[in-house]
């Protein structure tokens, strides 16, 4: 969350002349809800269990890049489908450049909306840890801070 996932996505889909999906745009289309809707009216597992079968049906597109949300990789077999059926890369940044990020944008991420500086600090730290597990089994990590499409494109040239 926070990384800068869907702006370099569409900007690496746009230099490799592929598809974008930003997956969270996607769950919303396809369930007919608002993500934020899904957390408050039906849980976070609810959306959990919607995002992992949209991750199923979305797995085998070719040529196509795919920005998922910060939580997808932690939830069920997500991160091992992710790298069984494309490339995937973790865009790896400090907490407190991720807190300056997501502290301009709070309203619009269910689980961090209306946290205070000091509570989005705090679930930063205690989340980041948890999630990075999962992210350092992508097959390839870039550093985040001052991050270029440019960049990601050397990473992918040398296995595609």
């Amino acid at each position: 969350m926070g990384s800068g996932k869907s702006s370099i996505g569409k900007q690496l889909a746009k230099k490799l002349n592929y598809d974008f999906i930003d997956f969270d745009e996607l769950i919303e289309e396809q369930s007919g809800k608002k993500i934020t809707e899904i957390f408050n009216g039906d849980g976070q597992q609810a959306f959990r269990n919607i995002e992992t079968e949209i991750l199923k049906s979305v797995s085998e597109f070719k040529d196509t890049v795919i920005s998922t949300g910060g939580g997808t990789p932690c939830f069920f077999d997500n991160m091992q489908r992710m790298n069984e059926t494309g490339i995937t890369v973790y865009i790896r940044m400090s907490a407190g450049s991720l807190f300056h990020r997501l502290a301009l944008s709070k309203t619009k991420r269910p689980l961090i909306e209306g946290l205070t500086d000091l509570k989005l600090m705090d679930f930063i730290l205690d989340t980041l840890p948890e999630r990075e597990y999962f992210y350092m089994q992508a097959q390839h990590v870039v550093k985040g801070e001052s991050l270029k499409a440019e960049k990601i494109l050397e990473v992918l040239e040398k296995i595609i």
